[in-house]
């Protein structure tokens, strides 16, 4: 858990929406923005030399777009949390953002209040899904289950693994699960781990995804 102000670049290249989120985050005392970008390079560059907590990161961006970038950034930057904020919307788009590997994917008309929450949600290890992406996904899963009749093994998961997948889809963190179902956050860590394992998914982003099409939660 961070105790010092949350340190945040912004990665958006229209000039008037990047500099909104600057001014507006900025506003709250515990936040920081420490740089903004209108590209994914530079970046990415920056994060070779400074400490940066949280990326809110746009989709379409010239040069290297939003989902590539956050794939590079996982893979040599795995503490820095990402946030995708996007006006996009397509199935493709969306199909492609879910498995990015980001921790949090909102809308771009999302309130700064609101931005506020999920930047603390997501710190505190918790993913976070807007509503409207979450749908427009059930109805391409429900379009492509016309089409596909096999169904993932999901049969293996315990009882406990259920509920644990349950508060995961919610927003949940590992300390928030162990408290609610009174066991170790050691504990949740290993069954998070585990339902990773028997969903075949990678990031809890994709387990939340899959228990939603499947109706687990």
């Amino acid at each position: 858990m961070v105790t010092d102000k949350i340190k945040i670049c912004i990665v958006e290249d229209y000039t008037l929406t990047r500099t909104a989120l600057k001014y507006s985050l900025s506003e709250y005392d515990d936040i920081e923005i420490v740089n903004d970008f209108d590209n994914a390079e530079d970046c990415i560059k920056y994060l070779e030399r400074a400490k940066v907590d949280v990326v809110l990161m746009d989709l379409g961006l010239p040069y290297m777009n939003g989902l590539d970038a956050t794939n590079i950034i996982k893979k040599s930057y795995p503490e820095v949390k990402i946030i995708i904020i996007t006006s996009h919307d397509t199935e493709d788009e969306i199909l492609t953002a879910l498995s990015a590997g980001a921790n949090a994917y909102l809308i771009k008309d999302t309130n700064t209040p609101e931005i506020y929450n999920i930047i603390h949600s997501v710190i505190n290890g918790a993913i976070w899904l807007d509503p409207r992406i979450v749908k427009l996904a059930m109805e391409i899963f429900k379009i492509q289950k016309q089409h596909h009749t096999e169904r993932e093994d999901i049969g293996n998961l315990t009882d406990r693994e259920k509920e644990v997948l349950k508060l995961l889809s919610i927003g949940k963190s590992n300390t928030e699960i162990a408290k609610e179902l009174i066991i170790s956050s050691h504990t949740a860590k290993v069954h998070v781990s585990n339902i990773l394992s028997k969903l075949a998914v990678t990031d809890r982003v994709q387990a939340a995804v899959k228990a939603y099409k499947y109706n687990l939660c």
